[in-house]
C-alpha cells in the first residue's frame, strides 16, 4: 500500500486551493475524436475526455501537450485547479499513464477534481517538430536541460496559465524536478505556479550509485573536450555541438538506434556493471513494478534526447554543483556566458514562501538520499509550513510513477 500513501498524500497536498474564474470561454469540443497521439493511445481508451495541443517555444520547437479536463465520471468545469505533469529524461508524458486508471497519477488527479495537463519536452516522439529544423538536422539536437528551463517549461506553463486563468500546481519527476528547481532559482514561473511537487528530485547527482549511470556519465564527460571538437573543425561555440558531440558521432541520443545500442553494450561490458535488468541497472531496485507494467513501459519508452543534454547531466555528476552547460574551455564559456565558468543555479534564491513537496525513496540509485540532503540544505531557509518532505524506504526511481500498487 506504499504507493497509495504516496499518491494520497500528494493529492491532499494539492487539494487546498483558491478558486478563480476563467476569463472567457475555451471553445473546445472534447467529444470530437482525438487525433492519433497520447490522447488516443493512452487516455481516451480508458473513457476519459482528452484534448491535444501544440505549444511553440520562443526558439521554434513545437511541443505536444495534452489536457484531461475531467474525471472518468465527468464533472468538468472552469474552476477545476490545473495541474501540470512534467516527465523525466529519456521518457515522455506517457509515463504518467502506463498503469490502470486507478494507478496512473494523471488519471487519479483527474478523478479527484483536477484539470490535468501533460507536457512532452522537445525531442520526444510527439514533440519532434520545429518551425524550420528537421530532427535529421544535428542543429535540432543542439540543446541541454538549460534550454528546457529557458524555453520549454516557460512556454508550456504560460500556455496552461492563459488557457485556465489560474495558477498551476506543478508535479515533476526526475529531470522534471531539475527543470522546476532551476527555473524557480532563476525567478521564472513564480507568478504562475501555486505549488510544486517534486518526485525523485535530482538537483544534485554526486552520490548517484547506479553502476551503469556512473560509467555512462564518465564516458560522456570524458569525451567532451575542445581538442575533440577542434579535430572536426569546430572552431566556435555555435559549431561546438553540431559537428560530432560524442564518440559515436550523434547529436541525437536515440536509445532504440544501433549506434546507442552499441554504446550501451560497451558500457555494460565494463567490470562491475550488470545490465541483465537494464531498468534496475539505471534506476535502482524498484519494489513495485510488475511484469506487465515493465512490458508496457518498454513498448513506449525510452525516448530520444539530445546527447548534449546527457553530457550536461554528466557534468552535474562530475562537478557536484548545479550549473549551466560547461562548453569545455574558458574561452568557449566566455563566448557563451561572458565568464570563464558556467553560471550556477542558486537554489537558495527560490522564494521561501513557494509551497514545495519533495518525495524520495530509500532504494533510488539516481536520487540518492545524500544528494537529497544537499538539496534540502539549500532549502533550509524555506518557510517551515511551505516545505513538506516524504521519504519512502522501499521506493526506487521508477516506483514513483509506475508503481503497480499505486
Amino acid at each position: 500500500m506504499v504507493a497509495c500513501v504516496s499518491f494520497e498524500l500528494l493529492i491532499k497536498y494539492l487539494a487546498p486551493v483558491a478558486v478563480f474564474s476563467v476569463p472567457g470561454e475555451i471553445n473546445i469540443d472534447f467529444n470530437a475524436p482525438p487525433p492519433l497521439g497520447l490522447c488516443a493511445t493512452a487516455v481516451a481508451i480508458h473513457g476519459y475526455k482528452c484534448q491535444e495541443f501544440d505549444v511553440q517555444t520562443d526558439d521554434g520547437y513545437i511541443l505536444s501537450v495534452q489536457r484531461i479536463p475531467e474525471g472518468q465520471a465527468g464533472g468538468g468545469g472552469p474552476n477545476r485547479p490545473p495541474v501540470l505533469l512534467q516527465h523525466g529524461v529519456l521518457v515522455d508524458g506517457v509515463t504518467w499513464l502506463l498503469n490502470s486508471p486507478q494507478q496512473s497519477l494523471a488519471l487519479i488527479l483527474a478523478d479527484n477534481g483536477f484539470d490535468v495537463w501533460i507536457s512532452n519536452i522537445r525531442g520526444t516522439r510527439f514533440s519532434q517538430r520545429h518551425v524550420s529544423l528537421d530532427p535529421s538536422n544535428p542543429q535540432y539536437w543542439n540543446w541541454s536541460w538549460d534550454d528546457l528551463v529557458l524555453h520549454d517549461l516557460p512556454s508550456v506553463t504560460e500556455f496552461v496559465f492563459k488557457q485556465t486563468g489560474q495558477k498551476i500546481h506543478y508535479v515533476g519527476h526526475s529531470l522534471g524536478t531539475l527543470m522546476a528547481l532551476a527555473s524557480f532559482a532563476e525567478g521564472k514561473l513564480i507568478d504562475k505556479i501555486r505549488s510544486a511537487a517534486l518526485l525523485s528530485p535530482i538537483a544534485y547527482l554526486s552520490h548517484m550509485n547506479t553502476a551503469l549511470g556512473v560509467v555512462g556519465a564518465r564516458a560522456f564527460v570524458g569525451e567532451v573536450s575542445p581538442q575533440f571538437f577542434l579535430s572536426f573543425g569546430a572552431l566556435n561555440q555555435t559549431a561546438f555541438f553540431t559537428i560530432s558531440p560524442t564518440m559515436f558521432g550523434l547529436a541525437e541520443f536515440n536509445p532504440k538506434g544501433e549506434a546507442v545500442n552499441n554504446f550501451l553494450k560497451s558500457l555494460c561490458a565494463t567490470p562491475g556493471v550488470d545490465c541483465f535488468d537494464l531498468l534496475t541497472a539505471l534506476t535502482g531496485k524498484n519494489c513495485c513494478l510488475n511484469a506487465s507494467i515493465v512490458d508496457n513501459f518498454l513498448k513506449n519508452e525510452p525516448q530520444s534526447t539530445a546527447t548534449k543534454n546527457l553530457v550536461h547531466l554528466a557534468q552535474t555528476v562530475r562537478d557536484g554543483v548545479l550549473s549551466k552547460y560547461d562548453y569545455g574551455s574558458a574561452n568557449f564559456n566566455v563566448e557563451h556566458y561572458g565568464e570563464s565558468k558556467p553560471p550556477v543555479y542558486d537554489l537558495k534564491k527560490i522564494p521561501h514562501d513557494l509551497p514545495l513537496f519533495l518525495s524520495y525513496g530509500g532504494q533510488d540509485a539516481l536520487s540518492d538520499g545524500r544528494d537529497v540532503a544537499t538539496l534540502l540544505d539549500s532549502l533550509k531557509l524555506h518557510d517551515v509550513d511551505k516545505l513538506h518532505v516524504q521519504y519512502i524506504k522501499d521506493y526506487a526511481h521508477a516506483d514513483f510513477i509506475m508503481g503497480g500498487n499505486g
